[in-house]
């Protein structure tokens, strides 16, 4: 069984980067259904859409909410995008494990195929 790791890159300027971030969403959601593993991770610009997405009148809010347990966050980008105090509040999982960022070798080291969005 394949296991995906979802890295949201877009950020939050354009209506493009909403279609980027449900295909990413719907793409973990599919995972998931399929027996899989998924795990998403805002990292960069990207991260400027969990405290979007927590927002329960958001479109996609339940599309996001039904991968709670999935979804982690870059710890630096989150501060560089001033985003830190909403991600805290949220339930996602801040990552730090590489020099502040999630660590994508030990997700490739297990088997995980990256997938960017």
């Amino acid at each position: 069984m394949p296991d995906a790791a979802i890295v949201i890159l877009a950020g939050t300027d354009s209506p493009s980067d909403l279609g980027r971030v449900v295909n990413a969403l719907q793409t973990a959601t599919e995972f998931i259904d399929e027996g899989d593993d998924a795990e998403v991770i805002f990292d960069g610009a990207g991260t400027q859409w969990i405290p979007e997405l927590e927002d329960e009148d958001h479109d996609y809010h339940d599309l996001y909410a039904d991968l709670t347990d999935h979804i982690q966050a870059c710890d630096y980008c989150s501060q560089a995008y001033d985003v830190a105090e909403e991600i805290e509040e949220s339930d996602a999982d801040s990552r730090d494990e590489f020099e502040g960022h999630p660590s994508l070798h030990s997700l490739v080291s297990d088997g995980y195929e990256i997938i960017t969005y």
